[in-house]
This record gives C-alpha cells, structure tokens and sequence, in this order.
C-alpha cells in the first residue's frame, strides 16, 4: 500500500514539470522538511542599500503584477500572510526578502507590465531589480512566473533577454492551474517550452503550478530546496530566525 502510494505521488510530482520528470524522493522530502520550517520577512528593500546582507543562497520570484508571485510564496512556506498579497495588481514596490529556516532565501521582486504605475517608478523599480540581477553573488535561481491561462506575453519578453544578459539562471514556473482545463494545461506549457528555445540562461524544465490547489508545489519545493545551505553561517542565521 506504501508503495502504492509513493508510486502516485511521484506521478503526479512527475506532472508537475514539463517535460514530465520524476523527482528524486530524496529531494522532494527534504524540500517539504525545508519549507516546513519557520519562515520569516527579512526587509523590505526600495534602494539597494537596504538590501540585507548576502550570506545565505537566495532564490527570487519575478512576473507580471497579478501573476501570483506573493500567492506562491505562501503557499511554499505554508502561511498565508507571509508574503502580503492585494487584489490590487502592482502592489509589490519592493523586493520583499523571506528567509526559510535559516537556509534559504526567497525575493518577491516588484511585479512589471501594470498600465497604471506610473512611468517614473516603473523605471525605478526596473534599476533597482537590473541592479539586483547583475550584483547579488548569492542569487542562485529566479523563478520566472507565467499566468498559464496567458502563456508568455509581450511584456515578459524584455524579461527573458534581461535575464539572458545578466546571466541569471531562471525557471518558467506557469502559475493558476486551477483557472486552466487539463487538456489546455500542454498547450501552454510546449507553447512556454517553444518561447525558451531561443534563451541560453532558460532551465529546460517548466513547473507547473497552482497556489490555490497545491498542484507541483511538492516538485517545485524540492528544486528550488537543492540551493538551501546545509549548515547556514551561524551569524546570519539566527539574524534570520529573529526576523
């Protein structure tokens, strides 16, 4: 029956990425112990001088205002205020810093394409995340987020090659399955995987997920779980756990 059981979970982990993968069990339970640990807000940095300092590995969300990115944070670390979210897109001014356990760190980077921010503090924030790509030696992975019921838009694509000249390892992860029929939920994705050929610094594999339902959170945990420091530096991590 265990068996059984552990079959369908790696089924269904394997659903989860596209192209289909099955994750090494290993790996997706040491994510769920990680991101079952405390989470706590860090700062909240509008200039980079306020930028925490960079000890632990960071992993950074970056998308469309309204994409989900404050939803998928959450929804990771199993709290629902963690990161705030608004149903007024563009709320997200700063990048807001998590840390999780002690080992790792998750950056909610300001949402881009919302028509109403104004065309001054589009471009501040635009400095601000350039400035963060091009000289955080700590940033491991950013999670690129795509609304899957869109696909990659116009204005994701400036993005894309911002993150190909920076050299920054990034991931697609498609966000709000659950607003997408399953036979749609392909489409997209090879659609997304068809967008990426064409960018060196793309990782191959495409996550697939939905913050409501808890669709590829277990797989995406796992990847983004292998960055974590085994053994944080002392200093910095009991900063982290005093928040």
């Amino acid at each position: 029956m265990g068996d059984l059981s552990s079959e369908r979970r790696l089924s269904a982990d394997a659903a989860a990425l596209f192209p289909p993968q099955d994750p090494d069990p290993a790996a997706l339970e040491a994510g769920r112990r990680l991101f079952a640990r405390e989470a706590r807000f860090l700062a909240a940095a509008a200039e980079p001088a306020a930028m925490p300092p960079g000890g632990l590995p960071e992993v950074a969300f970056a998308g469309r205002s309204n994409v989900g990115k404050s939803s998928l944070v959450n929804a990771l670390c199993g709290r629902s205020m963690l990161a705030r979210t608004s149903k007024e897109p563009g709320r997200t001014r700063t990048l807001n810093f998590f840390s999780v356990g002690g080992r790792l760190v998750l950056v909610d980077l300001p949402g881009y394409g919302h028509a109403e921010a104004a065309k001054s503090a589009a471009a501040r924030w635009n400095r601000l995340l350039r400035h963060y790509l091009e000289t955080r030696a700590v940033l491991r992975r950013t999670c690129l987020l795509i609304d899957a019921r869109h696909g990659v838009k116009e204005t994701d694509r400036p993005f894309l090659r911002l993150f190909d000249a920076c050299g920054v390892s990034y991931q697609i992860v498609l966000t709000k399955l659950d607003k997408v029929r399953a036979p749609e939920i392909e489409a997209v994705a090879r659609q997304t995987a068809a967008e990426l050929a064409g960018h060196p610094a793309a990782h191959p594999h495409i996550h697939l997920t939905s913050a409501r339902d808890g669709r590829g959170l277990a797989a995406l945990r796992a990847a983004l779980g292998s960055f974590a420091e085994a053994s944080p530096p002392c200093a910095l991590a009991r900063s982290a756990l005093r928040g």
